[in-house]
């Protein structure tokens, strides 16, 4: 039996916001989609089932952390990393390039080899090349696979951002070709150049030109601030494939994920919500919450009254405020769940107010407040 083959279309357009569908072989994703991140094979503390059950139609995994630890051999055998974390839903794997800049202990770059590096783990010396990396997604038999590329931290200096940007380019055309005639998976090529509206727009030309079925932005999560990448959103967003979805990777809040939708973007990853889950930061629809202030010891109210999912209604500050502050399990996984879940029903309503034609307004109304 042939598998589906990976397709966009663009469903509703208000202005540069639109919707669309992604159809994959395992699933259809709605854009504008929010990916929970599965880094080494879990959403932490929040059970796959659980997280199908928010609305989240597609997970990310990470190319690197898998590689080192359990090991792509591992995941192999039992016939990838779907039926390894028992995931029906579409997953998407990034190239390993940003943690190789962010977390290996020493690494260096050789244009025809590749990241040369030692593991945060234990030390032991790797080589990522755009080849290995492409394996490594293969292997893993992701739905969607990233080029490898180099992701610079925010950086000033143009003609070491143009350096890197080409050595991206290049290491994209050899994705490509390494990734071979795979219809039924997508494989996304990633625009890089900085703050620079020129590199930018030189990074798309070439993308385009070795041609990919999705295009990622990289390089806008690594300290700029959010006017700065909305220049950038701005500046490129006219440039970029109407018929092919596009990916802002690593980002964000969700007053990032506003602003960049209204700038035409259709997909979003960040740890965010499950990283503030475990640590006491609660999104909602009225703001943020620290549920570790002590102001909730008295508050019987749920953290979000207007939750429409599972029984998180049930659970009020009061008791998420001691569960917290006697470092129980229970209350990092109620509200990475609980953060999931209000990041589904904001993508949700982004879709809905675009269909209807009200998406700035309801951008406006909360683009401050979220």
């Amino acid at each position: 039996m042939s598998l589906k083959k990976f397709s966009f279309n663009v469903i509703d357009k208000d202005k540069y916001s639109r919707t669309g569908l992604i159809k994959t072989h395992r699933g259809n994703i709605q854009t504008p989609a929010f990916m929970p991140v599965g880094t080494q094979g879990t959403v932490k503390a929040v059970f796959i089932d659980d997280i199908i059950k928010t609305g989240s139609e597609i997970i990310l995994s990470n190319t690197y952390h898998l590689m080192l630890r359990p090991g792509v051999d591992r995941i192999k055998q039992v016939g990838g990393l779907h039926q390894f974390m028992n995931c029906k839903l579409p997953i998407l794997t990034d190239s390993g390039g940003f943690q190789v800049m962010s977390l290996a202990k020493l690494n260096k770059i050789d244009r025809e080899k590749g990241a040369i590096f030692k593991s945060h783990v234990d030390g032991k010396e790797f080589i990522l090349s755009p080849e290995e990396s492409i394996r490594i997604q293969m292997e893993l038999n992701s739905d969607i696979v990233m080029v490898m590329d180099e992701c610079p931290k925010k950086n000033n200096d143009k003609k070491l951002i143009k350096e890197s940007m080409e050595l991206s380019m290049y290491w994209a055309e050899r994705s490509k070709n390494a990734f071979g005639n795979n219809p039924h998976k997508g494989l996304f090529g990633i625009v890089q150049g900085g703050l620079f509206k020129d590199l930018r727009k030189e990074s798309i030309k070439k993308l385009i030109e070795i041609e990919f079925d999705g295009y990622a932005l990289g390089g806008l999560a690594v300290g700029e601030t959010q006017n700065e990448m909305f220049e950038v959103l701005d500046d490129i967003k006219k440039y970029l494939p109407e018929n092919k979805p596009r990916y802002l990777m690593g980002v964000g809040t969700p007053s990032d994920i506003l602003g960049a939708v209204k700038r035409g973007i259709d997909m979003f990853d960040c740890v965010l919500p499950t990283r503030s889950g475990r640590t006491g930061l609660a999104f909602t629809w009225e703001g943020r919450i620290n549920i570790k202030n002590s102001k909730y010891k008295k508050d019987n109210l749920p953290l979000d009254k207007n939750c429409t999912n599972f029984n998180l209604k049930n659970y009020s500050k009061n008791y998420l405020n001691h569960l917290f502050n006697t470092n129980e399990i229970l209350a990092s996984m109620i509200l990475t769940l609980h953060n999931i879940n209000f990041y589904q029903e904001l993508m949700k309503s982004i879709r809905n107010n675009i269909k209807k034609g009200t998406f700035n307004k309801f951008h406006d109304h909360y683009i401050n407040k979220l």
